[in-house]
């Protein structure tokens, strides 16, 4: 029964560009795109559709071997739990409910110098211990991904020109795997990270 679903999810729905678009990536697609418009919107729903993407493209990426991107969308499902929370029940340091706000450059300093240092030593993991075909490219995302996801669960701004740098480099990465409607989304998401911000 599972093998038969599995089977049917990767079978092509349609063809874009030479390669098979599978209903997985298919239907990972459009919740991915409703769910930015509900973090847009700052509504809750994005959270838990944030949840059912993230666990869908863990399939397409683990099925295409870009390890660190599989990897990162266990993650994201993990953290989008947390976000979800955050968004609820969540309190600033002064006890106030969250509300979108700036974390400036002095508090994103250390987040985004420890992004930087920790992309090379995943790239690195990535090219000897797995048969990722682009480690580097997978790892950036990946780390750049965790950065942002922080600052989106704690209503920072700064969560939009992390995203936007984010998904320039996840273009070029799906693009050198072939997965036409998941570059069609992170072009997608760059203008509405854009707006977003």
């Amino acid at each position: 029964m599972l093998a038969e679903l599995w089977a049917a999810l990767l079978a092509p729905a349609f063809t874009a560009l030479g390669s098979p678009i599978t209903w997985l990536e298919l239907v990972a697609f459009v919740l991915a795109v409703w769910m930015v418009v509900c973090n847009m919107q700052v509504r809750l729903l994005a959270w838990p559709l944030a949840i059912i993407s993230s666990v869908m493209y863990f399939a397409l990426f683990w099925d295409g071997r870009l390890y660190g991107e599989a990897a990162l969308q266990i993650v994201f499902a993990a953290l989008a739990g947390w976000g979800w929370w955050q968004w609820r029940f969540g309190r600033t340091a002064d006890g106030a409910a969250l509300q979108v706000r700036r974390l400036g450059w002095a508090g994103l300093r250390r987040p985004l110098m420890l992004t930087l240092a920790a992309w090379p030593l995943l790239g690195l993991f990535l090219a000897r211990m797995t048969d990722s075909p682009l480690p580097y490219w997978d790892a950036f995302p990946t780390v750049g991904s965790l950065l942002g996801q922080w600052l989106l669960a704690r209503k920072y701004e700064e969560n939009w020109p992390t995203w936007i740098v984010v998904n320039v480099v996840s273009v070029v990465l799906f693009g050198l795997k072939g997965y036409w409607l998941t570059v069609l989304l992170y072009a997608g998401f760059i203008p509405m990270s854009v707006i977003g911000w």
